[in-house]
């Protein structure tokens, strides 16, 4: 009987293993993968990414329906149903820094950056060790800054925010001094990125407050007096490449990097700071994403950043660091080379561009940027900065702003950056439509100074 039993087991072992090789097999090679609830998902999500705008617009998966079906959001100066009505006389929309350029790339990598998530994907405040951080992100981080060269993460913390700006007065709350008599003196040299202003005076409590330029207090003899330095690079508006100005026991620093990346700037070596916030809004494009990080080097600094981004948003959203995680790995195939060449040529291209036209001018000037060695291409590049520093040079011509408006460009006052309104900044990172409506409307503006018109283009 024993005998039997033991067949009869050995028997079904066989059999049950042959089912599920059969089984595999179809799964496998036969089906390719079947796929079950996740089969109408990308259906859907591939049937409103093949809707025709015309090349000027996007539908989307949570975009206006109308008749059950998604409608196209146009480009500026584009309407109609399918985008294809060029609006005459519409003005350049430059204001906004929406790194809209790099869509086309995305779009050419639809396969490798697409998701599809489960309707109980991550559905706890937590992820399985109970933090609210993903592992295998700051892993994707440290490894991409080691790729392209930009900075150390080798002894540094590492804090997730939603975007860069969570992250900017989580710095400076964690640097601030507590309970001081005299709160925190938060400086940055002009010109500079409005939120660091704006933000420092909206959150402002007894422990720190904003005090303007840093240069006002360049040879300040007070060692005492507790200082906190904003220093962007490359800077936001005139892409050069900046270093904390103060020193000595009672400054700090926070190094915003949000343009350190290959596309707007050389990387002439890895920014080894105490505290530099990174954003995926200007690496990827992805700005709607709303993911940056910090990396810390001081355990308190990042344990308060940490208490300040818990009790503000309790972490980042789970679906963001997720879609983050797949934009990174498509980022660093073959090290970074692919996005960062396409990126590039398309700045450098705009840059140029935009030089050319200004070279004819003797009423407007744009900034200058020296060639500089790049460690990631390692060759020397020209610049490609993320925007247009502008400045109106006729006397006459202070409010520099409503010239180029009254010449069809919305730029942003250089009031905006602590600058003079002799200087606008002209974003050249939005869609080419945008950068089209630009040049064009500048070009304009250099014909008139030798007599020419709209015709002469």
């Amino acid at each position: 009987m024993g005998v039997k039993n033991n067949y009869f087991a050995y028997a079904c072992f066989w059999c049950s293993l042959l089912v599920n090789i059969f089984l595999s097999y179809n799964l496998l090679v036969g089906n390719k993968w079947s796929l079950s609830w996740s089969t109408n998902a990308a259906a859907e999500a591939e049937a409103v990414a093949s809707i025709s705008c015309s090349g000027h617009g996007r539908a989307y998966l949570d975009g206006v329906v109308v008749d059950g079906k998604q409608i196209c959001e146009c480009n500026t100066c584009y309407d109609g149903p399918d985008c294809s009505n060029h609006v005459l006389d519409c003005p350049a929309d430059v204001n906004s820094g929406d790194p809209l350029f790099l869509e086309p790339f995305w779009m050419q990598n639809a396969a490798s950056s697409a998701l599809v998530v489960s309707g109980w994907h991550r559905m706890s405040y937590s992820f399985g060790d109970q933090t609210a951080t993903s592992k295998e992100l700051e892993k994707s981080i440290r490894k991409l800054h080691s790729v392209i060269g930009n900075a150390v993460t080798e002894g540094r913390y590492i804090v997730f925010g939603t975007g860069s700006t969570q992250l900017l007065n989580a710095a400076v709350h964690a640097l601030s001094q507590d309970n001081s008599s005299t709160p925190s003196k938060v400086v940055v040299s002009v010109p500079f990125y409005p939120a660091y202003e704006e933000q420092t005076e909206f959150f402002a409590t007894e422990d720190y407050e904003f005090y303007g330029d840093t240069s006002l207090y360049r040879n300040n003899s007070d060692d005492t007096m507790d200082m906190i330095e904003f220093v962007t690079s490359p800077n936001n508006p005139d892409g050069k490449l900046k270093r904390a100005v103060l020193n000595g026991p009672s400054a700090k620093a926070i190094h915003d990097h949000a343009y350190n990346w290959p596309h707007y700037t050389a990387i002439t070596s890895p920014s080894d700071e105490d505290l530099m916030i990174f954003t995926l809004s200007k690496l990827t494009g992805h700005a709607g994403v709303r993911f940056g990080w910090a990396l810390v080097k001081d355990k308190t600094v990042y344990e308060k950043m940490l208490i300040y981004t818990g009790e503000n948003t309790f972490g980042v959203s789970k679906d963001t660091q997720l879609r983050a995680l797949k934009l990174l790995n498509v980022v660093l195939e073959g090290d970074g080379r692919s996005i960062f060449n396409y990126a590039y040529e398309k700045m450098r291209t705009r840059w140029e561009s935009l030089s050319q036209t200004v070279s004819l001018s003797k009423r407007f000037t744009l900034q200058e940027i020296p060639p500089r060695f790049c460690t990631f291409f390692k060759n020397v590049r020209g610049p490609s900065p993320a925007y247009g520093w502008l400045k109106c040079e006729r006397e006459e011509d202070e409010l520099c702003y409503k010239v180029l408006e009254d010449g069809g460009i919305l730029g942003r006052v250089g009031t905006r950056f602590g600058a003079s309104s002799r200087y606008v900044r002209l974003s050249l990172i939005k869609s080419q439509d945008d950068f089209d409506q630009l040049l064009q409307h500048l070009k304009v503006l250099v014909l008139q100074e030798a007599g020419g018109t709209r015709a002469d283009i």
